[in-house]
């Protein structure tokens, strides 16, 4: 399948697999089981009905019936697997993105979970590989590319939600004075809970707090305008900033994601869509009009602000139930008897808390903070697909800053076949389309310019883009002896599927590899060992930052050194897991005219011992990983 067909990013379902807790099946209740419906006639081998019982002849003398075999455990699971990873497939190509990575997380988490009698069969083994190699294969193909969005920021919510702060009475004494005089269009209370979180955010959530309330200078005028628009409360403002700190591209633990944090299934709902490059919850204007809408409907069915607010954060299914328990249609009274979400119950006087503050910069010491300036930008649509980073170097940026100018891409380059309106640094516009010119529309997503330093010749900027100094030169008009001007700018025609050494693309092999967490490992001493960027463990594994607690095995694709062809070294045997889950493990990458002789003698190991680490490989070539465990040197 050509990268142009992807449309869905499929490790982020082993990424939520490993990041979630196991699912558990619910029994109906009896009472709410359909009535029993009377059988159908029986169908015979024919399919013609079968007569009914009485009007059968006598039934001849019983003999003894053989016993029906018994089912193959293993067998019944893989059946339950495969129908669930088929479902993801058939999602998958029509685009559902959010079922099919569930039908994916189910079909894997009945390998993962499955009861221990069962689990050590090699035949589940087997499925579970295949499985994971599938679900992997379209990401890791985007991965070699480099088109894969490496930047994402955990949502600050997750982490206020789990605070239990004390109240102190000063601060809550002179909050109370200051709600009074402080003018809001959303209504303004001071409880316990709301003083608890003022306390919180003057302490130990302060530095996350100036850093938000720096942020908003960038979106506060865009956000203020459509909430106006929309005819909601502007102080509404603070709840994106308690939600994601202003960070379009924040991602909860829950998997919520942008500026209003939208889960996938209520932000299509509001015309948020999403596919394998682009994802409208973390573009910053269509995000905030649609988490408009939503609130003003939420107000529309609640009448309360408060309620509205609860109803963004847990579902106004959720809310009403609680109404319909209570017979108390007021979220304070509703937090008192308990009857919402831990997280719900905390949400709204984490929002008070947040408005006051900031509505008071001088009282709580915030009058230095400078808020960031709105970054001005000029805007190209374009219907082709290019690199952000042949961007970059048309208009003399950085990839980096192009990516927080368009933060719904979800990769480095723009949608293939379809219409992108493109962010450009302000002034830029003109510059950009006379340089984007020179490049072929089908090589955007590959060629490159370069800027020529001094000492730089055909041959050496040739070797550093893997292709020939021919090439250059004839994308260039130059021969293929002429000097180079420094400072001067070159088109670089790189063949599809190769990347500048400077980019640094390794390539990384499709098999998975499970690597048992042992004690003391972190995403850093893990990324050390074996040579992978830390953003991609993380990113395989559903992590946001350097622990591993709680974790009993990552998913890891190990690296090939660059121009090798991947060859399966195959998956490391349990001897070799449990070695590496005591002891570090060594990567090397086998060299031209190595054998297992020299590899074993270099390592101070045996050639039976490198056999076994490596599932008993019997030819070696180069490029090939081989794993080393410690224990065996």
């Amino acid at each position: 399948m050509s990268i142009a067909k992807i449309q869905l990013s499929i490790p982020m379902a082993i990424a939520v697999l490993l990041g979630s807790a196991g699912c558990r099946s619910v029994e109906r209740p009896a009472a709410m089981l359909p009535p029993t419906q009377a059988s159908p006639p029986a169908l015979s081998a024919h399919n013609t009905p079968v007569p009914a019982a009485s009007a059968l002849p006598p039934a001849a003398p019983s003999l003894p019936t053989e016993t029906k075999p018994q089912s193959d455990p293993v067998v019944d699971l893989i059946q339950k697997v495969e129908k669930e990873y088929q479902a993801g497939e058939d999602n998958y190509q029509a685009g559902q993105i959010e079922d099919a990575e569930q039908n994916f997380d189910r079909a894997l988490k009945l390998l993962l979970d499955c009861p221990s009698e069962v689990r050590s069969d090699e035949r589940l083994q087997r499925e579970l590989d295949r499985v994971l190699d599938a679900v992997n294969s379209l990401e890791l193909e985007a991965l070699q590319q480099g088109d894969v969005q490496p930047k994402t920021e955990p949502a600050p919510i997750d982490e206020t939600n789990e605070v239990t702060y004390p109240v102190d009475p000063n601060i809550r004494a002179k909050a109370e004075a200051e709600v009074k005089a402080t003018h809001s269009d959303l209504p303004l209370m001071m409880t316990d809970p709301v003083a608890s979180y003022i306390n919180y955010f003057s302490n130990r959530g302060r530095a996350k707090f100036e850093i938000a309330l720096a942020r908003s200078g960038r979106y506060e005028e865009m956000i203020r305008r459509v909430l106006g628009e929309e005819g909601v409360p502007q102080d509404l403002i603070y709840l994106a900033q308690a939600e994601s700190g202003f960070h379009p591209q924040a991602v909860s633990r829950a998997g919520a994601r942008g500026m209003w944090q939208f889960m996938a299934s209520r932000a299509r709902g509001y015309g948020l869509e999403r596919d394998f490059w682009v994802d409208d919850r973390q573009d910053p204007e269509k995000a905030t009009r649609a988490a408009a809408h939503h609130l003003r409907d939420l107000y529309n069915e609640f009448g309360d602000w408060y309620l509205a607010m609860a109803a963004y954060n847990s579902g106004p299914g959720t809310v009403q139930q609680a109404v319909k328990r209570t017979g108390y249609a007021d979220y304070w009274e509703l937090y008192k008897r308990n009857v919402l979400p831990r997280e719900t119950r905390n949400y709204v006087p984490i929002i008070l808390a947040v408005t006051i503050m900031a509505k008071n910069p001088s009282q709580y010491g915030l009058e230095n903070v400078v808020p960031e300036k709105p970054v001005p930008y000029d805007l190209v649509e374009i219907n082709y697909a290019v690199d952000l980073r042949l961007v970059a170097e048309c208009v003399d940026t950085s990839a980096t800053a192009l990516l927080d100018l368009n933060p719904s891409l979800l990769r480095w380059t723009t949608p293939q076949n379809e219409r992108f309106n493109l962010h450009l640094p302000a002034g830029t516009k003109d510059h950009y389309l006379s340089a984007i010119a020179a490049i072929p529309v089908d090589m955007r997503v590959w060629w490159r310019y370069h800027q020529v330093a001094a000492g730089e010749t055909l041959v050496s900027i040739a070797r550093t883009y893997h292709t020939t100094p021919k090439a250059v030169a004839q994308a260039n008009g130059l021969g293929v002896e002429e000097d180079l001007e420094t400072g001067s700018k070159l088109i670089i025609p790189v063949a599809p599927g190769r990347r500048s050494s400077g980019e640094d693309r390794a390539t990384f092999a499709k098999r998975t590899t499970v690597y048992p967490v042992r004690k003391g490992d972190t995403v850093a001493s893990v990324s050390d060992n074996f040579q992978i960027p830390p953003a991609m463990i993380r990113r395989w594994n559903h992590l946001s930052g350097n622990s591993l607690a709680g974790r009993h095995v990552l998913y890891l694709h190990l690296p090939l050194s660059p121009g090798a062809h991947e060859v399966a070294a195959k998956q490391p045997d349990k001897n070799h897991l449990q070695a590496s889950a005591n002891k570090h493990v060594v990567r090397h990458t086998v060299q031209p005219g190595e054998t297992l002789y020299s590899i074993a003698k270099s390592h101070n190991t045996t050639v039976a011992a490198l056999k076994q680490n490596n599932g008993n490989l019997a030819n070696l070539r180069p490029g090939m990983i081989l794993l080393i465990s410690p224990s065996a040197r």
